[in-house]
C-alpha cells in the first residue's frame, strides 16, 4: 500500500506542518523529505491527525510505520482484529490513536476482467497493476491509523501504523486487505481513547 496526497486538495494542512520545528528535526534526523506530497511509502514523513496535549485534533508530522528489531522494513500496517492484543500495538490501541488523510490510496492486485476464464495459474501469472482507490464523493479519505514515540538518533520521534481490515466488495478483488477508512464526522469521536471502531 502507499498513499496519494494531492497539494491543492491539502496545501492548508501542507504549508502547516512543513513549517514546524518538529517537522524540520524530523527531516535531519531521519534524512526524509518534507514535501509530504504526491506519492508516499513506509518511512515517509506524513501529516497526521493527532489529539495535541488539550486532547483537541490537530496536525503534526509523523513518520509512516513503527520499526522492530525483527525486520528492516517498517511495520506500516497493523490489522484492526488483533490491535488490541498484541503488545506492539497494543498500548497505542489504547492510547494513541491517529488519523491520515490522503487523496487517495494505492494497493497493487491483479487485473479485473468482467469474463476472467483463466486457470489460477495463468491469473497468478498476470502482472500486478496499481489501483487508486478513494472515499466515494469525498477529495480526502481519512485513514484510522495507530502512533506511538520511538527514539531515533537520540530523538523521540513520532511513528504512525496503518489500521488494516478484511477487504469487502470490489476492493476484494484487489486485495484481501484495505484500510480502515473513517468518515469525516467519526475522526473525532474516533481518536479519543475510549472511542469505539465501526469499520
Amino acid at each position: 500500500m502507499s498513499l496519494r496526497i494531492e497539494p491543492r486538495e491539502m496545501a492548508e494542512v501542507l504549508i502547516k506542518v512543513r513549517k514546524m520545528a518538529l517537522a524540520q528535526e524530523m527531516s535531519i534526523k531521519l534524512g526524509k523529505s518534507l514535501f509530504m506530497s504526491g506519492d508516499l511509502y513506509p518511512s515517509d514523513i506524513a501529516p497526521v491527525l493527532a489529539p495535541n496535549k488539550y486532547g483537541q485534533m490537530a496536525i503534526f508530522p509523523m513518520a509512516w510505520g513503527f520499526t522492530h528489531k525483527a525486520t528492516t522494513k517498517p511495520l506500516a500496517n497493523c490489522r484492526v482484529e488483533t490491535a488490541d492484543s498484541i503488545p506492539m500495538w497494543r498500548d497505542s490501541w489504547y492510547r494513541r490513536r491517529c488519523v491520515i488523510p490522503a487523496s487517495w490510496y494505492y494497493e497493487w492486485g491483479y487485473p479485473i476482467f468482467e469474463d476472467d476464464n483463466r486457470s489460477i495459474t495463468e491469473h497468478r501469472n498476470t502482472k500486478k497493476v496499481k489501483f487508486a482507490i478513494q472515499t466515494d464523493g469525498s477529495d480526502i479519505t481519512y485513514i484510522a491509523g495507530l502512533y506511538r514515540y520511538e527514539e531515533h538518533n537520540g530523538m523521540q520521534l513520532p511513528m504512525f501504523t496503518v489500521l488494516t481490515r478484511e477487504a469487502a466488495g470490489i476492493v476484494k478483488d484487489i486485495h484481501d486487505r484495505i484500510p480502515v477508512i473513517l468518515d469525516k464526522n467519526n475522526i473525532q469521536e474516533w481518536i479519543r481513547p475510549d472511542g469505539i471502531l465501526e469499520p
